[in-house]
C-alpha cells in the first residue's frame, strides 16, 4: 500500500478501538486489567469466579497423569507400599526401631507415608506449576493462584486409594480406629495447606530462578529425613519437640497417627506446626501476589 499502512496495522487498531468504543456503544463501561502496586492480598471473590477453571484443570491433570501407563492408578498404592517394605527392612529390623514401638511397625510407617506422599506430591507439583504452564500465563488473564491449586487436587485421589490399603493393613494386624478418626480430615487439610504454603514460595521463585526446579527434589528428600515417617515422634527428646514442631509435617503426621492408630496426642508439636504453617501460608500468599504481575514478563 502506498500509505505504508498494512492490513495488520488496521486490524490491530480496530481491535484497540473496539475494546474501548465497543463497550461504550452499548452503555457498558470498559474494564481495564492492571497490576496493583505494593503488597496486595488475595482476591478470594475473583478466585471463586474462576472455580470452574480450577475444576477443569484439576480433572484434566488427573486424566493426563496416568495416561499411557501400564499400572495406572495402581501407582498410588505401589509407591507407598514399596517404601513401607524398604523402611521396615532397614529401619525396623536392622536399626531395631520396631522393638521400640507398641504398634506394628509397618502400620506406623504406612500411616505416616499417606500424609507425607500427599504433601510431597502437592509440593513438587505446585512448585513447578507456573513454569510448566508458561504458555497459558502469557496469553490469557485469570488468577494465577488457580494453577498451583489445581495441580494439588490430584494428590487427593491417590490418597483415597492408599487409604483403603491402610485400612486393610490395620485390619490384618488387628488394629481398628477409634472416635479420633473423625479428626482425620483436619490433619489432611493441614498437610495440603503446608504444601501450598511452601509451594507458593517455590513456584514464584521458580519463575525467576530456574535452579529451584532442581532444588525441590533434593529439598523433599531432606525433608523426609527430618520428618517422623520412618520413626515415631517420641524418639525425639521431649525438650526438643517444640523446636522439632517447626517442621509443619511433624504435627500432621503425629496427629494422623493419633487419629488412626490411637497413639498419644501430638501435644505441643501440633500447635507449633500449625502456627508455622499459618505463617508460611500468609507470607507465601502475599509474596505470590506481589510477584504475580511479573510472571508473564519473566517466564
Amino acid at each position: 500500500m502506498s500509505s505504508g499502512v498494512t492490513q495488520t496495522d488496521h486490524s490491530v487498531e480496530s481491535l484497540k478501538l473496539n475494546s474501548v468504543i465497543g463497550p461504550r456503544k452499548f452503555g457498558i463501561a470498559p474494564r481495564r486489567i492492571q497490576a496493583r502496586k505494593g503488597w496486595v492480598g488475595i482476591d478470594f471473590r475473583e478466585l471463586w469466579e474462576f472455580r470452574e477453571l480450577l475444576a477443569f484443570r484439576a480433572i484434566r491433570d488427573l486424566k493426563v497423569r496416568y495416561k499411557q501407563t501400564v499400572f495406572g492408578v495402581a501407582w498410588a498404592i505401589i509407591q507407598p507400599l514399596l517404601t513401607m517394605i524398604v523402611f521396615t527392612i532397614f529401619f525396623g529390623r536392622l536399626a531395631g526401631i520396631d522393638k521400640q514401638t507398641t504398634i506394628a511397625y509397618p502400620v506406623i510407617v504406612f500411616c505416616a507415608l499417606l500424609p507425607w506422599q500427599l504433601f510431597s506430591y502437592c509440593l513438587v507439583q505446585s512448585s513447578n506449576s507456573l513454569v510448566d504452564n508458561a504458555h497459558i500465563l502469557t496469553k490469557v488473564y485469570f488468577p494465577r493462584l488457580v494453577i498451583p491449586l489445581s495441580t494439588m487436587l490430584c494428590g487427593l485421589v491417590d490418597f483415597c486409594f492408599s487409604f483403603v490399603v491402610l485400612l486393610l493393613l490395620m485390619a490384618y494386624y488387628g488394629i481398628y480406629p477409634g472416635p479420633t478418626i473423625l479428626l482425620l480430615p483436619v490433619f489432611l487439610v493441614l498437610a495440603m495447606i503446608a504444601a501450598l504454603a511452601v509451594g507458593l514460595w517455590l513456584s514464584a521463585l521458580n519463575v525467576l530462578y530456574r535452579d529451584v526446579r532442581y532444588v525441590v527434589p533434593f529439598l523433599v528428600q531432606l525433608w523426609l529425613v527430618v520428618t517422623p515417617v520412618a520413626y515415631p515422634i517420641n524418639l525425639v527428646p521431649e525438650k526438643w519437640q517444640w523446636l522439632y514442631g517447626l517442621n509443619p509435617m511433624v504435627g500432621v503426621i503425629g496427629g494422623f497417627r493419633w487419629a488412626m492408630l490411637g497413639e498419644s496426642p501430638p501435644g505441643s508439636s501440633i500447635i507449633v506446626s500449625t502456627l508455622a504453617t499459618v505463617l508460611l501460608l500468609i507470607g507465601g500468599l502475599f509474596y505470590f501476589r506481589r510477584m504475580e504481575r511479573r510472571f508473564a514478563d519473566v517466564i
